[in-house]
């Protein structure tokens, strides 16, 4: 006797848990992708206040900022470099996802106008890319493989992502009104 399967029936292997772990391809990608880009974004934000990895430290990166309008160069410069360490390591770790997207996020928006006069390549392609990165984090959540994950606090999905890019839009703009 032979059984067909009808498509309703069909596994996608690509969603669906493995049965010893309970964890998918999903959430695998999720990690790649908060870690990845988690980690490099405390990285950059690492160089700005302590000079690590190549960076210019917060004295020439406050005069920098400077440069660019943003008075006094040294609290931007600061926060900037909070916003991509504190944001970075939320990402990372998988915690309270939807605030780390918005704080690396609003820190991305200032990025992307600070060199949108510099053209795509060589101004604001990089920021872009994190941008679109972590606003697809911020509407898909941190996944199984996260301090949120069966947390009372993890919050993921449509209503949540858009607060996040509300959130980091809103914070984006007040900076830039203050500069």
């Amino acid at each position: 006797m032979t059984t067909t399967t009808s498509p309703a029936e069909t596994i996608d292997t690509a969603s669906t848990s493995d049965s010893r772990t309970g964890t998918s391809g999903s959430d695998i990608g999720l990690l790649i992708l908060r870690v990845g880009f988690g980690a490099l974004l405390v990285v950059h934000g690492t160089q700005k206040l302590f000079g690590w990895f190549g960076g210019y430290g917060l004295t020439a990166t406050a005069g920098a900022f400077g440069q660019m309008g943003y008075t006094p160069g040294r609290f931007f410069a600061t926060l900037a470099g909070l916003s991509e360490v504190t944001g970075g390591a939320l990402l990372v770790l998988g915690l309270l996802t939807p605030l780390g997207a918005a704080i690396a996020l609003g820190t991305m928006i200032n990025a992307i106008h600070t060199t949108w006069d510099l053209g795509f390549a060589k101004g604001y392609e990089l920021p872009l890319v994190y941008a679109i990165a972590v606003t697809a984090i911020a509407f898909t959540g941190a996944g199984r493989l996260s301090l949120d994950h069966g947390r009372p606090w993890r919050r993921q999905g449509a209503l949540w992502g858009a607060a996040a890019v509300v959130l980091a839009v809103v914070a984006a703009l007040i900076t830039l009104a203050v500069k």
